[in-house]
């Protein structure tokens, strides 16, 4: 009888890191739209209805940080049902389209009389970061407790439900804390559970998984495998699997597999609505290495990603659009990141045209829409000017700090051409490292404060010392295995080459560059630019002074 040995279980925990990513979004203003409604068609309810769309017009024009999108008004209509009222439905399908951020009313009897409906909307709308802000009863649902207020009238079944999700939340967290994961054998091929409560390798399903991984490494596709075990009509007793495209990727991308397991990978965010999404630092994830038995070599599985990452990166990711401020698709990149510094609005690219010369300029959307009513000093901007300067702010940033500078242009191709996929364990390692060395000075000031001396924890300096030297060792010999891998040299020569091309073409404004590497530019009354790269670093430049 052959008797298996499981490798001893380590845990490490992955701590929330600071990416490079570019965030455009942070610098923009939020869309604030105004919704009002008058139940009769009486003259003093007319007259309110108007005073109504006055007031919130001016309100949102007013302030710096919102941008204008929209008033909605239903006049002479009931508030009891709102599939009957056309400009409430309007504003909600706008919502829903990405046109509005946020939506002003003045109290919850305008927005809807049937609870129902407005805990519905109101859900609906905050389980997509739209918050909506009731005057009279100044309750902004976006704040923690503003359910509270809206579902007095429903009873407090809703707080009843909360605290269950919180003792939920909590009991799986403190499994996850001790690297206990969780399995749904129903939805998890290859794996039942065993009499010990651990996972058992079924041979039959897991002869399918190894046959899967091994069709993908020999030259299949996705869709290829999953027609071929579609018509194989195979018959999982007590399972159902669809053998779909999407589940297959799902099987080749899961670390299970190995006999590793990554926990907390989502994260709850709505307790009501059920609603879960990707972990992205909400809450820590959880590393745990040979957590149970796995069904093919941790070799084989990182051969997959490789694979996966390999086949990913030979269509560049070319198809990315701007967004602009009225929510539509721009070719031009300057669209998404360009704002007044005066009213923060976004700037907009317009073409003029003069005795049958054309000329095109960038100008803030306040000022093309108000004129110098909210905006009184914002620059007209000459393209020409605006793409010099852009180009000595790149050229400066790689000159000042060109550490900072390769590494962010490495994470933002990187990810534009499926390098950065193959590094996760590499990422997880470091923060741990990370984890160690802080765990090591804490301990330092710890024994400085108390008097006992350095010499009383020498051997859990040693053990974190011994550790820390382990994981190092261990990202050494992961290193080395990328770059001797020739997929992977493909792409490390595809990052080269672009970047030894950036180099080559430094005097030319490139919208690239701005799309993957620029957060934010901000445009002052005097011609003076704030240009912000990723992870907050600033260069500052200026105009032409014709554009002052």
């Amino acid at each position: 009888m052959n008797v298996t040995r499981i490798p001893k279980k380590t845990i490490s925990v992955i701590e929330p890191k600071r990416s490079l990513i570019v965030n455009k979004e942070q610098y923009h203003q939020r869309r604030v739209a105004a919704y009002c409604r008058v139940s009769t068609d009486s003259e003093e309810q007319l007259t309110s209805y108007t005073n109504q769309k006055k007031v919130y017009t001016e309100m949102i024009a007013a302030k710096p940080e919102w941008e204008f999108a929209g008033l909605y008004a239903d006049e002479g209509i009931s508030g009891t049902r709102a599939d009957k009222r056309p400009q409430f439905q309007k504003m909600i399908n706008d919502c829903l389209a990405g046109k509005i951020d946020y939506i002003i009313t003045k109290s919850v009897s305008r927005f809807a009389r049937n609870t129902v409906d407005c805990l519905d909307h109101v859900r609906m709308l905050r389980a997509r970061g739209i918050g909506i802000y009731f005057e009279e009863q100044n309750i902004d649902t976006l704040q923690i407790d503003s359910e509270l207020y809206l579902v007095i009238y429903a009873g407090f079944a809703q707080s009843e439900s909360e605290s269950i999700s919180k003792n939920v939340t909590w009991s799986f967290r403190k499994r996850f804390q001790d690297g206990k994961p969780v399995f749904n054998y129903k939805c998890l091929l290859g794996y039942r559970k065993g009499e010990d409560g651990e996972p058992e390798i079924v041979p039959e399903e897991a002869s399918i998984v190894e046959r899967i991984f091994n069709m993908y490494l020999s030259g299949e596709t996705i869709n290829r495998i999953s027609t071929k075990l579609r018509e194989e009509n195979l018959q999982i007793p007590g399972k159902r699997f669809s053998f779909s495209a999407s589940m297959i990727k799902g099987i080749l991308r899961n670390e299970r597999y190995c006999g590793d397991s990554i926990l907390q990978k989502t994260v709850t965010i709505d307790c009501i609505g059920k609603v879960r999404r990707k972990n992205t630092g909400e809450a820590p994830m959880y590393y745990v290495q040979n957590s149970h038995v796995g069904i093919i070599s941790r070799e084989l599985f990182h051969k997959t990603q490789e694979e996966l990452a390999r086949r990913m990166s030979r269509e560049p990711n070319s198809t990315k659009a701007a967004t602009t401020a009225t929510g539509k698709y721009s070719r031009y990149a300057l669209s998404n990141v360009m704002i007044c510094a005066e009213c923060r609005s976004r700037y907009k690219r317009v073409t003029w045209t003069s005795r049958g010369k054309k000329r095109v300029v960038w100008r803030c959307i306040n000022r093309l829409d108000y004129g110098k009513r909210y905006c009184k000093s914002s620059p007209t901007v000459d393209e020409e000017a605006l793409h010099a300067a852009i180009v000595r702010a790149v050229n400066r940033f790689n000159e000042e700090d060109e550490a900072t500078y390769l590494a962010l242009m490495r994470a933002t191709i990187g990810e534009a051409i499926g390098l950065n996929g193959n590094s996760d364990e590499i990422d997880l390692l470091r923060r741990k490292i990370d984890g160690l060395n802080r765990k090591m000075v804490s301990l330092i000031n710890e024994s400085v404060e108390s008097g006992e001396g350095i010499e009383s924890h020498e051997a859990e300096f040693k053990e974190l010392s011994d550790t820390i030297e382990l994981l190092q060792g261990r990202i050494k010999k992961l290193e080395d295995a990328l770059l001797s891998d020739q997929g992977n040299d493909g792409r490390i020569l595809q990052l080269q080459q672009i970047i030894a091309d950036r180099a080559s073409r430094k005097m030319e404004y490139d919208d690239t560059i701005v799309h993957q590497m620029i957060e934010c530019v901000k445009v002052y009354p005097d011609g003076r630019l704030d240009i912000i790269f990723g992870g907050g670093y600033l260069i500052e430049e200026a105009l032409n002074e014709e554009n002052k």
